[in-house]
């Protein structure tokens, strides 16, 4: 609901099998997503997610619990020492057990502020876009208290985030930047 697209339908099996940026405004406030696939085939691509990121949104669904993916982005993400926020998805559903997914977090040492911790739970559906407001307000928030600002006029720094070849255009990338400014079209060295 963020998007307002269905990124996973694009995918062979509906299984997201990239590792994607995007970039929305919020209330004139920039927000840059790396989305990372949460198959286990795909641990390497978690890992470089978090380690490009200021904060790791860790999205569990709240039918399922925590599954071994989870676990592999929850340790991910303490590794690189991200802020970690836990997004509990597919609250609409009936088999929904958000408490549940609390009471597990515990076990890799992340309280929730509900149960006197400082982790962020939002309950969300990305089907109908509940919660997704809170999500936003709370990473916008996040990122004052962290003070996230990057100098437009430093020298261009930015981590790769994909590659491909592209007919007609030859090697193209997706790249965060983490200072400086980095114009579409513009050639860089990586390495």
């Amino acid at each position: 609901k963020i998007l307002g697209i269905d990124v996973a339908a694009r995918e062979s099996g509906g299984i997201t099998q990239h590792i994607r940026a995007y970039t929305i405004n919020r209330n004139d406030h920039p927000i840059t997503f790396v989305d990372t696939p949460g198959h286990e085939a795909f641990t390497q691509m978690r890992a470089r997610g978090a380690n490009v990121t200021d904060c790791a949104v860790i999205v569990v669904a709240a039918d399922d619990g925590i599954m071994p993916q989870t676990k592999e982005a929850i340790q991910h993400a303490k590794k690189a020492g991200k802020t970690i926020i836990v997004a509990i998805n597919k609250c609409d559903l009936p088999g929904a057990d958000a408490m549940r997914v609390m009471t597990q977090l515990m076990e890799f040492e992340l309280v929730p502020s509900e149960m006197g911790g400082d982790i962020e739970c939002v309950q969300v559906s990305a089907k109908t876009g509940e919660g997704v407001d809170k999500l936003l307000e709370l990473m916008a928030l996040q990122a004052e208290v962290l003070e996230l600002r990057a100098n437009p006029k430093a020298n261009v720094r930015a981590s790769v985030i994909e590659a491909s070849v592209k007919q007609g255009k030859g090697v193209t990338a997706t790249v965060i930047i983490e200072s400086g400014t980095l114009k579409t079209g513009q050639s860089f060295i990586c390495g």
